[in-house]
C-alpha cells in the first residue's frame, strides 16, 4: 500500500500563520486609520484661521472630506475581510467584517 506523500500541516505552524495574519491586518488597518486621523486633523487646522470675535458672513460649503476619508477606510477593512474569509479565516475575516459594518455606519451617520 503506497504512503501518503501529502504533508498535512502541523498545528503550532497554522498558529503562528494565523497570529502573523492577524498581526499584518492588525498593523495594516492602524496605519489606515492614523491616516484618516491626519487628515482630518489637518482639515481642522486649517479650519481654526478666523481669529476671536471674527464671524462668518456665509454659509460655509459642504465637507465631503470626512465622507471620503472614513469610506475609503471602510472599504479598506471591507477588501481585507472578504479576502480573509476567502481564504479561509472565519474568525479574523469575520471580526474585519464586523468592523467594516461599523465604520460604514459611523461613515452614513457623517454624511453632510
Amino acid at each position: 500500500m503506497p504512503e501518503r506523500t501529502d504533508k498535512q500541516p502541523s498545528d503550532g505552524q497554522g498558529v503562528v500563520t494565523e497570529g502573523c495574519l492577524l498581526l499584518f491586518v492588525l498593523v495594516a488597518d492602524v496605519a489606515a486609520g492614523m491616516l484618516v486621523f491626519i487628515l482630518l486633523a489637518a482639515r481642522g487646522l486649517g479650519r481654526m484661521d478666523a481669529g476671536p470675535g471674527q464671524t462668518a458672513t456665509s454659509v460655509p460649503p459642504l465637507d465631503w472630506v470626512p465622507v471620503q476619508a472614513f469610506g475609503a477606510l471602510t472599504l479598506a477593512v471591507g477588501v481585507t475581510a472578504v479576502v480573509l474569509l476567502r481564504i479561509g479565516h472565519q474568525v479574523i475575516g469575520t471580526v474585519q467584517l464586523t468592523f467594516c459594518v461599523l465604520l460604514a455606519v459611523h461613515t452614513l451617520t457623517s454624511w453632510p
